[in-house]
């Protein structure tokens, strides 16, 4: 990454991808570091993924008798489908941060623009929505303690509004360990639910995004030697919408992802604020830039976000569980 200079070759930053957010941005945004430090970092995680997946797979081929058959967690009714989301949205993200990286000379083409992104990932969701509807014939989404609710045809509008939602919490990749270890938490959760639910495969597949992640991690703390990017963002998200569907536990999604809905959410809260109120809710949008702006360290935001992340995803599995 360092030898072919894969950062961006001017800082972008949220500022000009979205005005409406990231009002003194350049109070706590780097663009030293920005322009001097790889983004492409999330390729170590899917690629990771799928080699693991590969190679115990073939192994499992070769010695059907061995432990790998019971370790090979590539499976068509559990696993196909958030493989396929996690390698075509990531592929979508590292188009994205190429296009940042090395756009500037064809007509100052700087990303796929954020609106792009979006439609990429609604299509995606629209996937997977005709998916678990025409192939699963899943039309409802458990409620712990109260059963499954019905949505019928609804179900499809709901599953792009899901995945689309889970893809704007990823505004938080923008201080170094913070969106690795939010996201470590929140695909372990599900691995455990999926256990829970004798969902072997998914438990697996879960637990291998997470070593992947931790694997980003080991060279993301501060100081960050590469940033996920896009690549890392968008697959790992539109594939953690997916899993929550997969282990059908959608509805405990929001606490157990609860970094990414306070992140999104206070980024909509600032541009509802400055379009219609012409009033900032936040010094800085996302939330995390916010308390950085307040005089919060990275290192004390990014522990804590962790603490968080920790606590809520295991009040998501218990609530899951006992429900």
């Amino acid at each position: 990454m360092y030898r072919y200079k894969l950062w961006k070759r001017s800082g972008r930053g949220n500022k000009e991808d979205n005005p409406d957010i990231a009002d003194n941005f350049a109070s706590v945004h780097d663009d030293v570091a920005e322009t001097s430090t790889p983004r492409v970092g999330g390729v170590i995680i899917w690629i990771s993924i799928i080699l693991v997946a590969l190679f115990i797979w073939v192994l499992a081929e070769i010695f059907p008798q061995s432990l790998f058959v019971d370790l090979d967690f590539i499976s068509r009714s559990q696993t196909w489908l958030p493989l396929f989301a996690l390698l075509v949205a990531s592929g979508i993200g590292l188009v994205d941060d190429m296009l940042q990286i090395f756009g500037g000379g064809i007509k100052k083409i700087d990303g796929l623009g954020r609106w792009s992104r979006i439609l990429a990932v609604a299509v995606i969701g629209l996937v997977g929505a005709l998916w678990f509807f025409l192939k699963l014939d899943v039309t409802s989404i458990m409620v712990p303690f109260f059963g499954p609710l019905s949505l019928g045809l609804l179900f499809i509008p709901f599953f792009i509004f899901v995945v689309v939602g889970t893809f704007s919490g990823g505004v938080i990749d923008g201080i170094d360990g913070l969106a690795g270890g939010v996201l470590a938490t929140a695909f372990a959760a599900f691995g455990t639910i999926g256990y829970f639910q004798d969902q072997f495969a998914i438990a697996a597949f879960c637990i291998a995004v997470v070593g992947g992640v931790l694997a980003f991690l080991w060279f993301n703390v501060p100081p960050a030697r590469f940033y996920m990017g896009e690549t890392g963002m968008l697959g790992l998200t539109v594939t953690l919408a997916l899993v929550a569907f997969l282990t059908d536990a959608v509805i405990v999604l929001p606490i157990i992802a609860f970094p990414l809905v306070i992140s999104s959410a206070s980024s909509s809260i600032q541009m509802i604020g400055r379009r219609f109120f012409k009033k900032r809710i936040f010094t800085i949008a996302p939330l995390h830039h916010h308390l950085e702006a307040s005089g919060w360290s990275k290192e004390k935001i990014t522990m804590r976000y962790w603490i968080l992340s920790v606590v809520l995803a295991i009040g998501g599995v218990i609530i899951m569980l006992m429900g």
